[in-house]
């Protein structure tokens, strides 16, 4: 799984989220890799572990063949209380990282492999992710 070596605060605010209103990404919006790419049509949070299992599913449909890169990395903290505790009592502990993500973010890249096979192996990877994605190719 991916998470930071260090981190400044282990705990961060937590934003607002209005997902109706959320922003466009400028920032990793350009396939700059591969010759097809996952892009992100809803905005949301991805933790670690979501990326992990994609990053699984999209290894195995690839083979030996095929080179994947994965262009977002889980920098954000989240916390969580543990089940059946009341309100109060302060802020949750810790519980992994995530990454926020906009819409139009390019998620993974894949190259090496026939477009078919590529297709197939972005759509099988983003169906792990809590994010609507679509697949695109380089113009």
């Amino acid at each position: 799984m991916l998470f930071p070596k260090k981190v400044k605060f282990r705990k961060w605010h937590t934003k607002r989220r209005d997902l109706k209103k959320a922003t466009v990404a400028t920032r990793g919006v350009k396939i700059a890799f591969g010759s097809h790419a996952l892009k992100a049509m809803s905005a949301g949070r991805i933790t670690s572990n979501q990326i992990e299992a994609a990053r699984r599913a999209a290894t195995r449909a690839t083979g030996k063949t095929g080179k994947i890169w994965i262009r977002i990395f889980p920098d954000r903290p989240y916390t969580a209380k543990p089940a059946e505790v009341k309100m109060g009592k302060g802020k949750g502990d810790p519980q992994g990282f995530c990454v926020e993500i906009n819409p139009g973010r390019i998620l993974f890249e894949v190259d090496g492999v026939p477009d078919a096979l590529a297709m197939e192996v972005l759509r099988k990877a983003g169906t792990k992710l809590a994010v609507k994605t679509k697949v695109v190719k380089r113009v």
